[in-house]
């Protein structure tokens, strides 16, 4: 169903505002750089552009 509210994924939520400068909330790819960043999964994240991938180590 479309139009249940905003995407909590979208690209908006990887950003804030803080004392007037720009943070990146994500985490992001050490091989694509600033601005692309990991898909966070169940137990891995992963970069959608290069395919670089993080195993989760919280097990």
């Amino acid at each position: 169903m479309m139009g249940e509210g905003p995407n909590p994924n979208a690209k908006h939520s990887k950003y804030s505002i803080e004392d007037g400068r720009l943070v990146r909330k994500g985490v992001t790819c050490p091989k694509c750089g600033p601005g692309v960043f990991l898909g966070e999964h169940s137990d891995r994240k992963v970069c959608g552009k290069c395919g670089h991938t993080q195993s989760d180590e919280s097990e």
